[in-house]
């Protein structure tokens, strides 16, 4: 009966020491509550501590830093242009037993987070043009259809003054003190996504194509003007080949012809009467075949060499 006794006294010893004993690790921090008030300081450095068990409880929070995520909803800018803006941003638990009174968990901070940070995104995003959130600087764009300059003075972007870093920030200056009321810090803030509202949308789109198909038939048009171009330069080219060609075929051809009158004449000087005698036989043979008939009399000179011809039986 002493050993089952002293089994459960060491048991309870045990437990007690159990739910005595919490741990934190360095991505944690520990606020103590006792009936569901806090109690001493917050536990932030990583080890081994000790409450009351049963009467206290270990309550943890985060240490590094958490995500927020906004929704997207649409806002006018200064220029009463409508744009649909969705948001992210970082924050981590600074003070986390005014965090623990205030919004008691992350839950509750997230819902702070949505009112706080999407209303001083509204409030800051109205206050400026549209180019202000769009663009950071005032670089000029890498786009082919600034090249046109009939369409950079016909859509003039403007000067920026601000531009989105600075908008950024101006967000959350304007939400920290808010935030810092639940022990919470906001790290960092940006936008994630920025459009036209659906209404506007297809519109503009159809603008850009207009545009897009503007510019593309000036390319066109240029395109063919050169092509005209390059075809009157080919074809004043061809002539000139073809003048050149021409020229030296009959320079090739005089030549041919001297020398050929040449040879004829030599042969005519050296022999007239052979030379007599082959043009007229050639002239037979141009105008006479089986079919001719001729009416000459015999003392013709075209005759002249048959003169004296009997034919044999």
């Amino acid at each position: 009966m002493k050993y089952i006794t002293l089994l459960i006294l060491i048991l309870v010893v045990l437990g007690g020491l159990y739910l005595a004993v919490y741990t934190v690790d360095e991505t944690e921090q520990v606020i103590i509550t006792q009936f569901g008030k806090p109690i001493g300081d917050p536990k932030t450095h990583p080890g081994l501590h000790f409450k009351v068990p049963i009467i206290q409880k270990a309550n943890y929070f985060h240490k590094n830093i958490l995500a927020w995520d906004g929704e997207s909803g649409q806002v006018p800018t200064l220029d009463k242009t409508f744009i649909s803006i969705d948001t992210f941003a970082r924050w981590k638990i600074v003070d986390p037993l005014k965090f623990f009174r205030t919004v008691n968990n992350v839950t509750g901070a997230q819902a702070r987070l949505d009112d706080i940070l999407d209303a001083a995104a509204r409030n800051v995003i109205t206050s400026y043009p549209l180019i202000e959130t769009v663009r950071r600087t005032n670089r000029k764009l890498d786009t082919f259809e600034m090249s046109d300059e009939r369409i950079e003075q016909k859509r003039p972007l403007g000067e920026i003054k601000m531009g989105r870093e600075k908008v950024i920030e101006a967000i959350m200056n304007q939400a920290r003190p808010k935030l810092a009321m639940f022990g919470i810090e906001l790290v960092d803030m940006e936008v994630k996504r920025l459009n036209y509202v659906e209404e506007v949308r297809e519109a503009v789109y159809q603008r850009m194509i207009a545009e897009r198909k503007r510019i593309a038939e000036k390319f066109r048009s240029e395109g063919r003007g050169q092509s005209k171009e390059i075809e009157g330069e080919m074809e004043k080219d061809l002539k000139k080949i073809r003048s050149l060609a021409y020229r030296r075929a009959q320079e090739i051809k005089g030549k041919a012809d001297a020398q050929a009158t040449q040879i004829y004449a030599e042969a005519y000087g050296r022999d007239p009467g052979f030379y007599s005698f082959l043009e007229t036989l050639n002239a037979y043979r141009q105008t006479m075949d089986e079919s001719t008939s001729l009416v000459l009399s015999t003392d013709s000179d075209f005759l002249r060499f048959f003169e004296g011809y009997e034919q044999k039986p």
